[in-house]
This record gives structure tokens, sequence and C-alpha cells, in this order.
């Protein structure tokens, strides 16, 4: 089995080496490609890759490369976690918007759009080149906005899955909370991608006992206190919301703590610096306890599952994904990309069905994926009058002044990245 990883200069590809390697049983990989242009990240990176393996003795060849047609060329899957104009870019997605009194972030609002203005061409070269050499891989596709990047994807004919890692975050601290395996927890996750709620915790799978209110009443505290939302809101909701739900009902609040302290950017870049520094190290074996701070926990694990079940029928049998509705949300149409739980296998993911959502949900998701029709609209065609109205429609900025200025700040900042511009 050959996985290729483009991006695979990303301080972030320790933590899926490990779960390669942890879970080689699962997803017996045979060669590994690391593709990255940045060859000095990729060096240091695809050392370390190396020394993990070997610590674990896992047999897979791992070789890296600038090429990305010999890096893609007969993988069984490619799997994408790219950052096009890397952290220097997320810092401006992050700060400009502020200029408004929007939220800077890089996956929602204005510098959400930005990110997928620069990332949905790049991604759908990256594809066709895979179809050319591989039509029958499998693309699987971590990059964000993962819902706009994966409808691109799909509406493009490929094979391909988005994947994020909030839904194993959830089950695994809910597993702890309950005192059972994370296996044995099913989550009734649903909405957009980082647009999500868990409207139920099942043990034992789809038909299994809910045990979400006994959750939060339990353990309400600590749920709300790692999403940064108010206890009594968890209570009224009677769900749970994903941290990116915060940005939405807290938006102002968020506004004013951004206006306040570094960017997350700014952390992240500097957290690189003394990761890639750990990199060099070639004693270092082993992920550094430093990785965790950078964010996706649990990632390689919900990797490794969507692999190895798309690639070889094995892996857990149902999993949180981004894949076309397909009439699972009836207010949707068939070809938006939600993420809920989905049974996965050599075929492709098809979602559970997914009880009559409330309007408080379902009004939000539905304004969401408008937005998201737009975007997509602007990525694929550009022009100042797809990303004004497409910043327009987003429930996150919504008036007519915001959106021009915000228009041409999106535009000014990302010009190099936008051929039309």
């Amino acid at each position: 089995m050959k996985l290729t990883v483009v991006g695979g200069g990303s301080t972030y590809t320790p933590e899926l080496i490990d779960g390669f390697a942890r879970l080689r049983d699962t997803l017996p990989i045979e060669e590994l490609v690391l593709v990255d242009p940045a060859a000095d990240r990729l060096e240091l990176v695809g050392g370390l890759a190396r020394r993990i393996f070997a610590k674990q003795d896992h047999p897979g060849v791992i070789t890296t490369t600038a090429d990305l047609d010999a890096g893609v060329e007969g993988a069984d899957a490619v799997l994408l976690q790219l950052r096009v104009g890397g952290q220097a870019a997320r810092n401006d997605d992050e700060t400009w918007p502020l200029t408004c009194g929007c939220v800077g972030q890089e996956t929602t609002g204005a510098g959400g759009l930005a990110k997928a203005l620069r990332t949905v061409p790049v991604v759908l070269d990256i594809a066709e080149r895979v179809r050319r050499t591989n039509p029958d891989a499998w693309i699987i596709d971590f990059t964000n906005p993962v819902g706009i990047v994966t409808r691109a994807l799909l509406s493009a004919g490929h094979k391909a899955v988005g994947l994020c890692n909030v839904a194993i975050g959830f089950q695994r601290r809910f597993a702890a909370m309950l005192d059972v395996t994370p296996g044995q927890v099913h989550l009734d996750h649903v909405g957009l991608n980082h647009l999500t709620w868990e409207t139920g915790v099942r043990l034992g799978g789809p038909q299994g006992e809910d045990v979400l209110p006994r959750l939060i009443a339990d353990h309400g505290d600590a749920i709300a206190s790692s999403l940064s939302l108010p206890r009594p809101l968890l209570d009224r909701l009677g769900v749970v919301p994903s941290y990116y739900l915060r940005y939405f009902y807290a938006h102002d609040e968020v506004v004013r703590e951004l206006g306040t302290k570094p960017s997350r950017a700014a952390e992240v870049a500097a957290m690189e610096k003394e990761l890639l520094a750990m990199y060099g190290d070639p004693a270092l074996d082993e992920k550094p306890a430093l990785l965790a701070k950078r964010g996706g926990a649990f990632y390689s694990e919900a990797a490794v599952d969507l692999a190895a079940a798309l690639l070889a029928g094995g892996g857990s049998p149902y999993q949180v994904v981004n894949t076309l509705n397909r009439g699972t949300l009836p207010f949707l149409p068939d070809d938006a990309v939600i993420e809920v739980q989905a049974a996965v296998g050599r075929d492709g993911a098809s979602p559970l069905p997914v009880p009559k959502l409330d309007p408080l949900y379902a009004g939000l998701i539905a304004n969401v994926t408008t937005y998201e029709d737009l975007a997509l609209d602007a990525a694929l065609r550009g022009g100042r009058d797809r990303v004004f109205k497409a910043l327009l429609s987003h429930p996150l900025i919504g008036q007519y002044e915001y959106a021009e200025a915000l228009t041409d700040e999106l535009i000014g900042h990302n010009r190099e990245h936008l051929t039309w511009a």
C-alpha cells in the first residue's frame, strides 16, 4: 500500500507518522511519500519520520520529494494537508477582518473565505494530477476549509472524503468522562465542517443508549469550559456545540479578545520554529510533547481509520466525515457537503440517517451552506462581485458596508494568490 501526504513538510506530520507507526496493523503502509516544495522543512520532517518508523519497527519505506507528480504516482490514497501562503497568510486572515469589527479566523468569516479562494484552485490542480497518474486513488482532505474544499473536489468528480478532528476529539473526551473505551462512544454529530453539534452520545453504536443528558448534567462545567462557552447555554440547548460555534454564539466577545492578544498564527509560527529545531535533532525519535499544543489532536488516528476503511474495508464501521448530503438533511441541496456519521468502506462514505433537526441549528446550517455555495463560486470563477456576495451572505458579516470593506481587504492581502486579481 502506498500513501502520499501532500504538505508533508508540515509540523503536523510527525503526529500523522506516529499514528501510522502505532496503528500499522490497521493500515499496513509499505511506502509513504511526503511531498512538499519547502525542501528545508521537508528534510527535517522526513528525517524525524524515518526515525519514528525505525523506533517502532515499522517496515514501511518513507521517501520525500518536491515533485508532486512523482510523489502521487501509483498512490492508493493521497492525503492533503497544505496551507497556501503559509502562516503569514493565516496571520492576515486572522487580523484584517478585525478592522471591521468582524471575527478574524482561518476557517470561517472573511478569513475563511480568503483561505478558500487561495486553496481551492491549488487543490483542484493537485487532484487532477492525481487522477492522471492513478484515477482510482482516494483523496482524503484535511486542508481547511474542509467543507468547501471537499465540495470542490466532489463537484469535479474526484474520489474524495473530507476529514476533521473535532468529532474524534469529542469522542475521546466523552469516553474518558464516561470511563469507557472510545470505540464504545458513537456521536450523533451533525452540521457542516466547523459548524457542528453533538445532539446525542450513544453507547455501543447508532442505536445505543443516549447518555448526552447525563454527560451535560455530570460534566457540563468541564465541557463548557473546554468550549469557552457558559454552562447555562449547554443546559438550555441540551446539545454540545463545537468550539467553532463560539464565533457565532459569542462573536463580539471573541472579537474583543482577539484585539487584545497576538494572533493564533503568530503563536503557531513561533511554535513551528521551535518544533523544527527539535525535528533537526538526530536523537529525537518520537513526536515531542510540544506538538500537542500545535493542534490536530487525534488527527492521525482519524486519518488511519478513514484510510483503512477506504482502502481495505477495515477501520471503524461508522466515522464522522465530510461527504455529499444526498438527502440526509432535507433542507439542503443533495450536492451540499455535510459533516455527519457515515458508513465508510471501499465505495466511499454513505451518511447515516439524521433525525429532524431543531430549526435553531437547521437555520444556521442552511445559511452557512448558502455562503459556502457562493464562496466556492468565487474560488472557481473569481471576481470582486462574487467575493462581495459571499461575504454579504455570511452570518458573521451580513452588512453591505462591512462586505464592501472586507472585499477590498481580502483582495489586497491575497492578490498574489488570486490569478484574476
